[in-house]
């Protein structure tokens, strides 16, 4: 059997769904299922369903609702237990059990892929399921937060930029969401648009909010005014290049010296030896874990190069890098 609730409630047994009743038993089967493997008081289901109102019937009507969920259901899923009832769902059965699991495994797509529309949607007005609501609503969004980050990371920013408009619209004051967007812009070579949307931002958080944006989106911003090659989407790793052994005590100098670098103390390190014993794969290790500090802040690089009939061949990039010096 599954219990839905990532959209208009649904239970399906066998593939097929149940007829689940009219407004006020589909109601108390919700706040049930929220409150699934717990005993809800008669008490607390009668003011949810009545609304803090109910008639001097409403005890026997919510034992006629009981009886006709468990024609339903079965007996053995909906007990009484002590001064109310139980609803017995195991694991999985319930699919934002499910979606928190797929998100947990990093199996995103799945995740999203269990929604269908608002959440609770049939009973989304009654005011017992608007907390829920909102919690579900955060976890759609932070699903969608977390893909597109992943989508950025893996260069597939021209697929993302409508779906990121879209959530936008609907989640103006988002800010990650904004950043997200600004980024994908930026890396689909819509400058201008990308420098826009941070002005929207700013107009809709001043607007709303009254407050200036967060420091994350104006340092995008600023970054993408002075095209920070930091914004630049990092070069994927070489097919087949594998898991990288061994190594782990120079490894660590090395991640130490960049650490040092890092904090605006530099430091050079030369790898030097034989033909094959693994230089390259060291320096590419190490530039791999030192992306993400390629936006650390001014005067900060991260260079590698190969030696060439004696020669260290960092030439081209010191050529590239010596205007910025100067200017600096």
């Amino acid at each position: 059997m599954e219990f839905r609730i990532l959209g208009p409630l649904e239970v399906r047994s066998n593939g097929a769904a149940l007829d689940l009743g009219g407004p006020k038993q589909r109601a108390l089967l919700a706040l049930l299922v929220l409150e699934a493997n717990r005993v809800v008081p008669r008490d607390r289901l009668i003011d949810a369903l009545w609304d803090e109102s109910p008639p001097e019937t409403a005890r026997k009507a919510l034992q006629v609702h009981v009886s006709q969920l468990r024609k339903v259901l079965g007996h053995e899923r909906l007990e009484t237990s002590g001064p109310g009832y139980l609803l017995r769902v195991d694991g999985d059965e319930l699919d934002v059990a499910r979606c928190r699991r797929l998100r947990a495994e990093g199996r995103l797509d799945e995740a999203l892929g269990l929604w269908r529309g608002p959440p609770l949607a049939d009973v989304a007005d009654q005011r017992f399921a608007q907390p829920d609501v909102a919690r579900l609503l955060e976890l759609r969004l932070v699903l969608s937060e977390e893909r597109a980050e992943r989508e950025l990371q893996g260069g597939r920013h021209a697929e993302l930029a409508g779906e990121l408009e879209a959530l936008v619209a609907a989640s103006p004051l988002r800010e990650r969401l904004r950043a997200q967007q600004m980024l994908c812009l930026y890396r689909c070579g819509r400058q201008a648009e990308a420098l826009n949307a941070y002005r929207a931002a700013r107009a809709a958080l001043v607007d709303e909010l009254g407050i200036e944006p967060g420091r994350e989106l104006r340092e995008l911003h600023q970054a993408i005014l002075r095209q920070d090659p930091g914004l630049d989407l990092a070069a994927a790793p070489e097919a087949g290049r594998g898991v990288f052994v061994g190594r782990a005590a120079e490894l660590a100098e090395l991640v130490a010296g960049l650490d040092d670098a890092i904090a605006g103390r530099g430091t050079v390190f030369l790898l030097a030896g034989e033909p094959g014993i693994g230089k390259s794969r060291l320096a590419e290790e190490l530039l791999a874990r030192g992306r993400g500090a390629r936006s650390a802040g001014p005067g900060r690089a991260l260079l590698g190069g190969r030696r060439r009939a004696g020669v260290l061949a960092v030439g081209a990039v010191a050529a590239r890098l010596r205007p910025r010096l100067r200017a600096a």
